[in-house]
């Protein structure tokens, strides 16, 4: 039994690493931008995503990663068995997010979040990565330590290079 949550603001590898940890550990991955968007950006009205989330939750074995609505990551750290908290420094977070735009925009980003085939407004997804920062990455990373002094495996990750050394021990 393997249920891993892999929280952090955007742009920060979440869907990266929990696609290759799903393939290594041969356990389904599910992307939240999957349950929270539908094309062009929509949101999927809320008693979808709660029925879809809370479906994945009773499962035996996930890498769920993204943060979706605030008040369905509790219940996704108390039944996971692992936390990955990407915490990296809010400039990083942007940088990424913008490298990631520059890919969609040019035709070579491999992955869209949620399979979506629009790219976001980079100005919107700006906007959501520093509001996530300032009212809800506190609140998460109390959350994940409550988690891990309650006896939960957390791995924090605070750089890209902490990212890829974490991705490198998958291999």
């Amino acid at each position: 039994m393997s249920r891993i949550a892999i929280l952090g603001n955007a742009g920060g590898g979440k869907s990266t690493l929990a696609r290759k940890l799903g393939e290594r550990r041969a356990i389904p991955h599910f992307e939240i931008d999957g349950l929270l968007w539908r094309e062009g950006w929509i949101p999927t009205p809320i008693e979808t995503y709660i029925e879809q989330h809370e479906l994945i939750l009773s499962s035996e074995d996930w890498v769920l990663d993204g943060l979706g609505h605030k008040d369905s990551i509790p219940a996704r750290i108390d039944r996971a068995t692992e936390i990955i908290l990407i915490d990296m420094p809010l400039w990083m977070h942007f940088w990424l997010a913008a490298e990631r735009q520059i890919a969609w925009q040019s035709g070579k980003l491999e992955h869209a979040p949620g399979g979506l085939s629009a790219m976001p407004p980079t100005r919107d997804l700006f906007r959501t990565i520093w509001d996530i920062e300032q009212d809800w990455m506190p609140g998460i990373r109390r959350l994940c330590a409550e988690a891990h002094d309650a006896g939960k495996t957390l791995t924090r990750i605070g750089s890209v290079d902490e990212l890829d050394a974490f991705a490198q021990k998958l291999k």
